[in-house]
């Protein structure tokens, strides 16, 4: 039988606890609003280069930060629809003010799971 997916709830946590480190963050925003803004572009002006980079620009940008500052792999590819919806709920939160609650409550991370400096 086929494992169960999660919930948004039970996954955000997961989600976030990949994106510890506030430079992950904000490259993953960064990459969020152009990808968007090129997507309103090409509905603007119908210009498939901006539908191509819009994709491109998100995904390009966030993937790279997960080897490089959490020492992890991107959670896209293990359930690619909740971390595109937890990507636009953390630019919220972030948005909002409401980010360091859902951080704070996140358990510490352990030594072993910790990259060596």
């Amino acid at each position: 039988m086929a494992e169960r997916s999660p919930t948004f709830r039970e996954f955000f946590p997961e989600y976030l606890a990949a994106h510890r480190k506030p430079q992950t963050r904000a490259i993953h925003y960064i990459g969020t609003t152009l990808g968007v803004i090129s997507l309103i572009i090409f509905f603007v002006t119908w210009n498939w280069e901006f539908l191509v980079a819009s994709p491109l620009l998100g995904y390009g940008m966030a993937m790279p930060t997960h080897p490089i500052f959490e020492g992890n792999i991107p959670k896209t590819f293990e359930h690619p629809a909740l971390s595109f919806v937890s990507d636009f709920f953390m630019l919220y939160l972030f948005l909002t003010g409401g980010l360091a609650r859902y951080l704070n409550e996140l358990p510490p991370v352990e030594a072993s799971q910790t990259k060596a400096a």
